[in-house]
């Protein structure tokens, strides 16, 4: 008998309807123009050193089953099924991070979220890798690979419900050589940061850390008495003149991005930025022209 399993209301089903599909249009779209003159980045051959058993997802081809470890199971059907992986395809999976936290919920004048921007990143980028044949997985306690278009819908999914409040990826296990995908705006201490990443390269992992800000965020383009009001229990404060602190703000965040860049680097992670009044396109195409060199 199948485990029971948390029943979806229907409002819930008709929001995430509502959400998902312009979504996924729109990161296809992103994802179709990018595609434009790339070659795709399957591999071809097989590996022939055994790395693990991993659960069947929908997508696998069915002589790839191995029926001997998936009748140990004693679950029925696919529920406990089995997929013989190889350490050459285990380095196949490319594992994306969208940051959720509170702090990702702000834009500027004439701007998108900074949540948004990121999840139109990630999922782009994801559609990108499962039309190159690659296997993608969020990085979530629990999480498993995908591929295929039903992957991209799930991940779609996952981004939607994702309620993270941490600001960093979560210590979960990830498979051994993975690539990493981290997207978010890293305004975290950089020591907690030091820390995240150093955990990630003793994975072994080396992948891709790309920061999404705001562009007010940049400049600090206010003028006068104004209020700020931090979105993760930060308080507030009143500054008489903006103008005043402008130079020592933007000296802070350049020192902030230095060090961030340079915890990447120590840890074999490339770094980058991207402003939310951009292109999207510009920056899916220098994330994925990044990665190649760690497939």
């Amino acid at each position: 008998m199948a485990a029971d399993r948390p029943a979806i209301t229907a409002r819930q089903a008709e929001a995430f309807a509502s959400r998902l599909p312009p979504l996924l249009v729109a990161a296809e779209r992103v994802a179709a123009t990018v595609a434009q003159g790339l070659h795709g980045r399957r591999r071809v051959g097989q590996g022939d050193s055994f790395w693990q058993f991993r659960h069947y997802v929908a997508g696998d081809a069915l002589n790839r089953v191995d029926w001997r470890q998936s009748a140990k199971s004693g679950q029925p059907a696919s529920a406990g099924w089995f997929v013989r992986e190889t350490e050459w395809e285990a380095a196949q999976t490319v594992c994306l991070w969208r940051d959720s936290s509170p702090s990702m919920h702000w834009r500027g004048d004439g701007t998108v979220e900074k949540q948004e921007r990121a999840g139109l990143l990630a999922l782009a980028l994801a559609a990108l890798l499962l039309r190159g044949g690659e296997r993608v997985m969020p990085i979530h306690p629990g999480a498993r690979p995908v591929v295929g278009r039903l992957g991209l819908e799930r991940l779609a999914l996952a981004l939607e419900t994702d309620r993270d409040n941490a600001g960093l990826p979560p210590d979960t296990p990830l498979p051994r050589h993975a690539t990493v995908v981290l997207i978010g705006d890293f305004l975290s201490p950089l020591p907690d940061i030091e820390a995240t990443m150093a955990r990630l390269a003793a994975t072994p992992a080396r992948g891709y850390v790309l920061q999404i800000l705001d562009p007010a965020e940049t400049a600090l383009p206010y003028r006068g008495r104004t209020r700020f009001r931090g979105l993760e229990n930060d308080g507030e404060a009143i500054v008489p003149r903006v103008e005043s602190i402008r130079d020592d703000y933007r000296h802070a965040l350049e020192a902030h991005r230095a060090g961030l860049a340079a915890i990447c680097a120590a840890a074999g992670f490339g770094f980058g930025v991207h402003l939310t009044d951009r292109p999207p396109e510009t920056a899916l195409l220098a994330l994925y022209a990044a990665l190649a060199p760690t497939r």
